[in-house]
């Protein structure tokens, strides 16, 4: 029987850069239910969304929007405070196909048939 592979005796650690909802909401300094409360009027001031995709936040702009709350302690950040992105309504998927149903279609080829 083999041994199991030993780990390197030096081993870094690794920050991550997305979290899970509770994390931002302790990097907040609130709990889950308040975050989860606030997160519209966040949302509103241009805080941003978690990754559509794991549902995760992104930590460094989580600081960057907190920074340019402040611009009076953190100057280097900039005083702009761009309005937030506005996403479009997002589509159900028979929206896009009956979309697709009214885009011109294609003449078809004509079939050629052996022995013609």
């Amino acid at each position: 029987m083999s041994k199991p592979p030993t780990p390197p005796a030096v081993r870094f650690r690794v920050d991550p850069a997305y979290v899970p909802a509770d994390k931002a909401a302790r990097r907040m300094g609130l709990t889950l239910s308040q975050f989860t409360t606030c997160c519209p009027k966040l949302y509103a001031r241009g805080f941003p969304a978690p990754d559509e995709t794991t549902g995760m936040f992104d930590i460094e702009a989580m600081d960057r929007w907190r920074k340019r709350q402040r611009p009076d302690l953190y100057p280097e950040v900039g005083a702009s405070n761009p309005e937030p992105i506005k996403m479009p309504p997002r589509k159900s998927m028979g929206e896009r196909f009956a979309e697709a149903q009214d885009l011109p279609t294609r003449k078809p080829r004509p079939v050629r048939r052996l022995g013609q």
